[in-house]
């Protein structure tokens, strides 16, 4: 799997000046993202920032009701 995808395919990430990417990029770790994981749950302390390659991220808002709605997507094709 890291041999087919590099930081650089996050068009957020490839946006970097060199110098920046050149700290940042050794300290990334690549991670599987399967359809339904949860990356965070409401009152959870954030521990990790995600940059999609080929994924799609999205919020969703889950009412009392337990009827959700998804607020927001982030995607980025690589």
């Amino acid at each position: 799997m890291a041999e087919q995808h590099k930081p650089q395919q996050n068009h957020l990430l490839s946006a970097l000046p060199a110098e920046v990417r050149s700290r940042l990029f050794p300290k990334l770790e690549l991670i599987e993202m399967p359809y339904g994981k949860v990356l965070y749950k409401s009152g959870d302390t954030m521990q990790h920032v995600y940059f999609p390659i080929d994924s799609i991220v999205s919020l969703l808002y889950v009412m009392e009701s337990g009827a959700s709605a998804e607020v927001s997507v982030v995607a980025d094709s690589g």
